[in-house]
């Protein structure tokens, strides 16, 4: 009998534990006592503990187990295969006209339809929580703001489940969630320690605010470089919200922000005023009177940026519909000192419950206005983009089909049409080939996205950015593209897959492969791998092959079927199988005479060396640029890269690799054993790729001897105003921007590139003079190089002088120095291939 008794004691315990954090979060309501509160689900009370998501998950499908008005749909997976899911919430009678009302509000944001009768439609509320794995109090409000949507008797809850749908992604991030909630908890003291200086407010490297490939999933709304990304956007598009939540944290020290943010100097270019001078404004009236309702402290109109078109607050601005930034003074944990005593993981908790809920009621209000101003949004963005004189945006890179198609996709998943080029252009600098290239007219709803994407911005309000200053899409994917008032459109673009190319099936004295293609260096590291000699021809040919004569680039592959030990038949397979997997084309020649330019057995043709790479992560160096590294090597080439903490180097031989990756950082801490060994490598024949603060360390060690910029003479005034040091200081930085490159196109690092002329993005302010040999500087930037972005007069007079990339020799070794970021956020397709060239030629730039 003692099993019941206990049962029995611990269920009335948890009762009253419940009934607690009601009063607590919602008081003086009552609640349907059918559906579960998270509290008494999880067995402790919000705030106790950081949720795992794996519960989160758990009572989500409870939830939709119990209610008629509740369904769940999980919509995709993160990297670490956890569930990307949505719970949607509505009355019985809509949930059962669930795709009709969608549907409807699909209608809304196509001016190309009717407009139906908005008093009939219900809002579209769109919660979305924790993109910040390490902002932990957003996702315990989601359970907490699902459940009082079910559960609440209160007059509130119920119109709203009539009169609204309303959609909770309860953590954008899981994968990083999940780190930090284990450091979290494993770390908790009984009771909680306060002190900031404690083991469980301080997570280490890289902690858990970015996801598996340490990126912030909140700038990759427009990148969608990961699938935690990819699928809320593709979910985002089939409802168009009318409004959008992004919950955030913050330095404990703060107190809670609210939109509007800062006036014009942090807005986005392309949204209407409106959104800004009149619906910002209207919401804004909720949050305060819900947080004075409980005397919590609060701010707006200042600092936090709505500019940069990835964030999850923003790209809902350029859709019609109202992105909402909220950021809560964090506990870091459980509970932590700050100047206003204790912040307890609880109250954080309780303030984006009451502006969870205060927006709903907000949106409900304005309900039929958010309606209209979708549709109004959309036809005027019709209207602008036919007034545009660029009516159409022509682009593609007839040398490099891979990447091209990729820049569609990007395109096609923001769901900007695309139409085929059915005539050979010449536009500007560039010209466009027929079945090579596509168009995007300006006249079409998405315009303000398709702005997004081409245009170029140099003129700013404000010159101080929390983020990049710029994003043209079609810069960073280095995709040629030029403006035409009159072109006729081809076919639509709906399948953007492309066509096998034909594998040649005569014997072979030779294969080659052009370097042009995105992705043949996956090609390149996949035919390692599988056994095959690889060789690379340093200087242009013509050769004859089974496509006839074919002109070929310095850095082609040339496979000679006499220098291998695979048979000739499983080299066939071997090149048909990775020709199909990686879109490459393969040419076969039947001599090694070739039509023009160096033979085939030349001097200038040898081995390519087989990476062996190896990359510094840990304390002191950028978790933002490794990742990305990471992430480039391992879903655009499929090659394995080892990751070494920067306190273990001691114990690495380097003599078992043949390649060094330094991602920014700060390498001090590197003992006088490990730099001696560094030195020893490098002079005899080890590479090492040095990324911008990376350089500067070897610099400073004596390893390379590149020469800083000269800094002319100070221009500040002797003193300013005090209230002016964030805004003058801030304007000095380099915070992110687009410059036009100039490269010499027969040096190795640009094997693969047929223009002297590519965009390249920085966001750091180290300016390296040229190398003082001639040879060794195979990027600089043009006479006049901006082209998107803030950057100071001065600043960009230093850049004028500087070097892209400097190649600097040691001994039989060298350092190849990037300066700018050739891989920034996943998304910089025009540069990666820079980096790659470090990666599988480094050996032969010198």
């Amino acid at each position: 009998m003692k099993k019941p008794l206990l049962s029995f004691l611990l269920g009335i315990f948890l009762c009253l534990n419940s009934q607690a954090q009601e009063n607590y979060f919602f008081p003086g309501e009552t609640f349907d006592p059918a559906i579960p509160s998270p509290s008494e689900f999880l067995g402790y009370k919000i705030g106790e503990w950081h949720t795992r998501y794996d519960l989160i998950v758990k009572y989500f499908e409870t939830l939709d187990e119990l209610s008629d008005r509740a369904e769940l749909k999980v919509i995709g997976y993160t990297h670490e295969l956890r569930p990307k899911i949505i719970l949607t919430i509505a009355s019985e009678e809509n949930m059962g006209k669930l795709e009709e009302i969608r549907l409807k509000q699909l209608q809304l944001a196509d001016p190309r339809q009717s407009m139906p009768d908005v008093s009939s439609m219900p809002a579209i509320i769109h919660q979305g929580y924790g993109v910040h794995g390490n902002e932990p109090s957003s996702a315990e409000a989601a359970m907490l703001t699902a459940y009082w949507l079910l559960a609440s008797q209160s007059e509130l809850a119920q119109e709203l489940k009539a009169n609204a749908i309303v959609h909770i992604d309860p953590t954008v991030n899981p994968d990083g969630r999940d780190r930090h909630s284990h450091w979290a908890n494993t770390n908790k003291g009984f009771p909680p320690v306060a002190d900031p200086l404690d083991r469980e407010h301080n997570e280490v490297w890289p902690g858990g605010r970015t996801n598996h490939y340490w990126f912030d999933l909140n700038r990759d709304w427009l990148p969608l470089a990961h699938p935690e990304t990819q699928a809320k956007i593709a979910w985002y598009h089939t409802w168009y919200p009318n409004v959008t939540t992004d919950f955030h944290e913050m330095g404990t020290n703060s107190t809670y922000f609210f939109e509007p943010t800062k006036p014009y100097g942090s807005e986005n270019p392309v949204v209407p005023r409106k959104n800004y001078d009149d619906i910002n404004v209207r919401f804004a009236k909720y949050f305060s009177k819900y947080l004075d309702e409980i005397g919590s402290l609060y701010w707006s109109k200042e600092v936090f940026d709505n500019s940069y078109p990835g964030y999850g607050s923003t790209y809902p601005d350029i859709h019609g519909g109202l992105g909402l930034v909220f950021e809560q003074a964090s506990s870091r944990g459980h509970v932590q000192d700050s100047q206003r005593g204790e912040i307890k993981f609880e109250f954080t908790i309780r303030n984006h419950v009451r502006s969870s809920l205060a927006t709903m009621e907000a949106a409900l209000d304005n309900k039929n206005f958010m309606h209209e101003y979708l549709r109004e949004f959309f036809e005027t963005a019709v209207n602008e983009g036919s007034k545009d004189a660029a009516k159409n945006y022509v682009f593609g890179d007839e040398f490099d089909e891979s990447r091209s198609r990729l820049f569609v996709q990007l395109l096609l998943d923001h769901k900007i049409k695309v139409y085929e080029n059915e005539s050979d252009l010449n536009l500007g600098d560039y010209s466009f080939k027929k079945g090579k290239s596509w168009i995007v007219p300006t006249s079409q709803p998405q315009y303000r996205m398709v702005r997004t994407m081409f245009e170029e911005v140099t003129e700013f309000a404000d010159s101080v950015f929390y983020d990049a200053s710029t994003w043209t899409m079609a810069h960073t994917y280095g995709m040629p593209f030029g403006k035409s008032a009159g072109v006729k459109l081809g076919a639509e673009v709906t399948d953007n897959s492309p066509a096998d190319f034909e594998f040649p099936t005569d014997k072979a004295y030779a294969y080659l492969i052009d370097w042009s293609d995105y992705y043949a260096p996956k090609m390149l590291y996949n035919l390692q791998e599988a056994g095959v000699h690889v060789e690379i021809v340093n200087r242009p040919f013509t050769s004859q092959t089974q496509k006839g004569p074919v002109d070929f680039a310095a850095g082609t592959l040339m496979i000679p079927t006499g220098f291998q030990k695979l048979s000739e038949d499983n080299l066939k397979d071997v090149l048909k199988n990775l020709s199909k997997s990686t879109h490459q084309q393969v040419y076969a020649t039947q001599t090694g005479l070739n039509l023009k330019g160096i033979d085939l057995g030349s001097n200038l043709v040898g081995a390519v060396t087989e990476p062996k790479v190896i990359m510094v992560v840990g304390d002191g160096v950028s978790s933002y640029e490794a990742g990305e590294i990471w992430y480039l090597l391992d879903s655009q080439v499929g090659m394995p890269i080892t990751k070494v903490n920067s306190d273990q180097m001691g114990r690495v031989n380097l003599f078992d690799y043949n390649t060094l990756i330094l991602p920014a950082g700060n390498y001090n801490s590197f003992p006088e054993s490990v730099l001696n060994h560094l030195k020893d490598w490098t002079q005899r024949g080890g590479t090492i790729i040095a990324m911008k603060s990376a350089s500067l360390y070897l610099n400073q060690k004596g390893i390379i001897k590149e020469t800083p910029v000269e800094q002319g003479e100070s221009t500040d005034p002797e003193e300013l105003p005090f209230a002016d040091r964030s805004a003058f200081e801030g304007a000095k930085e380099v915070g992110g921007s687009i410059y036009m490159a100039r490269m010499d196109l027969t040096h190795p690092i640009t094997y693969g590139y047929r223009r002297e002329q590519l965009p390249v993005y920085r966001n750091n302010s180290i300016f390296m003079q040229p190398s003082q040999n001639k040879y060794l500087t195979p990027i600089r930037y043009t006479e006049n190089p901006l082209l998107g972005g803030y950057i100071s007069d001065s600043n960009l007079e230093l850049i004028k002088k500087s070097a892209s990339i400097i190649i600097s020799p040691v001994g039989r070794g060298r350092v190849i120095n990037f300066y700018d970021s050739p891989n920034f956020r996943g998304t910089w397709f025009g540069t990666n291939k820079l980096f790659l060239n470090a990666i599988f030629f480094g050996n032969q730039m010198d």
